[in-house]
């Protein structure tokens, strides 16, 4: 009987396989990718959570008081998100993408590493973290400008941070939220929230149509670092089995697509990455 190990370099050889005999291999990441960058992953090895889950939208936009939750965590997380840098998984696929060896890139991430490690073709189905927008108006800012004036207007609080989360904001809690101060957009007065899909929100249409239209151009489904535990990923799964695309998975432990792949490699997703572009030379 071969060993797990044994099991998990054969499969992971049968996805470089796919992947090279693939013309139009289409990459899903998650969380799972940029925990090698400092950013943690919402769910553990069983899918279930490791923190206590994110703002929900519908309280975001309801609640005085969960705003300047939100924005005080996302202060005092913000320098840590910013300072994360691209890993080996994130070069990988710039690596492929460069070397005509990658369809396109959907990713559920909202870090925006991608991007900075040189990948162009991607959709950022979840939205971008580092730009805020209104609610009312839809102006739009840059992340580091709200930063500036929540430092400003919340003098006494300190940026020493705990232990950095998956949303860019950290575990804190206190009694002192009632007094954060969370600026209004200067064109309209309105409410401003970062430009990501919070949990409970509607994910935007048009990302969702390019990421399907890529989908359907594309003859293999990589997912890499994520868990598909939310509908917004997962449907992508589902489509592409549906339509006879084959679907291979590089993530530790349980994913809901699971049943779909035709493939799995448990095996860390920046190795399980880099793996793959060495092996094709890029």
């Amino acid at each position: 009987m071969s060993s797990p190990a044994a099991a998990t370099t054969a499969t992971l050889e049968q996805i470089i396989d796919a992947v090279d005999a693939s013309r139009r291999p289409l990459l899903l990441t998650g969380a799972g990718l940029s925990t090698a960058s400092g950013i943690p992953d919402y769910r553990d090895a069983g899918g279930g959570w490791k923190r206590r889950p994110p703002v929900q939208y519908r309280d975001f936009v309801r609640s005085d008081h969960a705003r300047r939750r939100y924005w005080a965590r996302s202060m005092v997380g913000w320098g840590q998100m910013r300072s994360a840098r691209p890993n080996a998984g994130h070069q990988a696929l710039a690596r492929l993408e460069q070397a005509g060896r990658l369809h396109w890139l959907i990713t559920q991430n909202v870090d925006g590493l991608h991007q900075r490690a040189g990948s162009t073709r991607v959709t950022d189905l979840h939205g971008r973290l580092d730009v805020v927008q209104c609610v009312d108006c839809g102006h739009r800012l840059p992340r580091d400008a709200m930063q500036e004036e929540l430092i400003t207007r919340n003098p006494g609080w300190s940026l020493d941070a705990p232990a950095l989360g998956p949303d860019g904001d950290v575990d804190i809690e206190t009694d002192a939220f009632r007094g954060f101060r969370v600026p209004d957009c200067h064109c309209c007065g309105g409410m401003l929230k970062p430009e990501v899909v919070f949990f409970g929100e509607r994910v935007p249409a048009e990302p969702v149509t390019t990421a399907f239209t890529r989908l359907d151009e594309a003859d293999l489904l990589l997912v890499a670092g994520s868990s598909l535990m939310v509908w917004s990923g997962y449907r992508f799964v589902r489509h592409a089995a549906a339509a006879g695309i084959p679907v291979a998975v590089i993530n530790l432990g349980y994913t809901r697509g699971d049943r779909e792949a035709r493939f799995k490699a448990e095996v860390d997703c920046g190795e399980g990455l880099s793996a793959v572009a060495d092996a094709l030379g890029v």
